[in-house]
């Protein structure tokens, strides 16, 4: 698994969302760069880690990033936040910190989860997939970027962004929306013995701001934290705002 180390300080470690990889992280990596130093992940058939033999499976994922980085904080975005939510749930002593950007323990709507994104909604996705797959990644980065002022201009940007490292492969992309359609960690919040920072952006279309505050008021030690302005990639569109909630979080909790 390919893990690129950047910066200096004590280790915090990144994990990306579907369809992306750790170079996604590179500015906010540049607004942190004089105080961490950032493990970024590309997991398993993203970016440099495209051959690996990991499946992208939550349980497989956590346990080979457990094993690649050393201990320290991790940051999850989107559907790493899953994982490194299931990995803080294996290994606490190995995680004091757990900050959780766009990110809930529940991705789609369930009939007592009703700020998830609804069913039929990423029904499409799936199906998409299977028949056009560059489309349905286009369309999801689409929905990453709606309700942005620059809207057109984020699109752009995450296209290049998605195949800067070569594109991961539709099997890999299905096995990422099995994920975030199965997974299901609101049951461990309860028990989470370590402070954890919920980051939302107050226009994301994709994670919505309430199912985050709904998942942080179910963990102990929890944070909730709203950036204005901000869509599903808060840390692209206003990178140093996200840059001093997290320095601020991690150094509060001395992680």
């Amino acid at each position: 698994m390919h893990v690129e180390v950047i910066g200096n300080g004590p280790p915090l470690v990144m994990l990306h969302g579907w369809a992306m990889h750790g170079g996604v992280f590179k500015l906010l990596a540049d607004a942190m760069g004089g105080q961490r130093t950032l493990y970024l992940v590309d997991l398993p058939g993203h970016g440099h880690s495209r051959d690996s033999a990991v499946l992208l499976e939550l349980d497989a994922c956590a346990r080979a990033v457990l094993d690649a980085v050393p201990a320290a904080p991790w940051c999850g975005w989107s559907m790493g936040g899953a994982i490194a939510l299931h990995a803080a749930h294996l290994a606490p002593q190995r995680i004091p910190a757990l900050a959780m950007i766009a990110a809930t323990p529940r991705f789609v709507a369930t009939e007592d989860w009703s700020d998830g994104m609804p069913v039929d909604a990423f029904a499409k996705f799936e199906t998409g997939l299977a028949s056009d797959w560059r489309g349905t990644v286009d369309r999801f980065l689409a929905l990453e970027a709606f309700g942005l002022e620059d809207a057109r201009e984020r699109m752009r940007q995450l296209r290049t962004l998605a195949m800067e490292r070569g594109a991961p492969s539709p099997r890999v992309l299905a096995e990422g929306l099995r994920l975030l359609e199965t997974t299901d960690l609101r049951p461990a919040l309860s028990a989470m013995p370590m402070s954890s920072l919920w980051m939302a952006g107050r226009r994301d279309r994709v994670v919505s701001p309430q199912a985050m505050q709904a998942a942080a008021a179910l963990a102990p030690a929890a944070q909730f934290v709203q950036i204005a302005g901000a869509g599903h990639a808060p840390f692209l569109t206003h990178v140093d705002a996200v840059a001093s909630v997290l320095s601020d979080f991690l150094e509060n909790t001395q992680a």
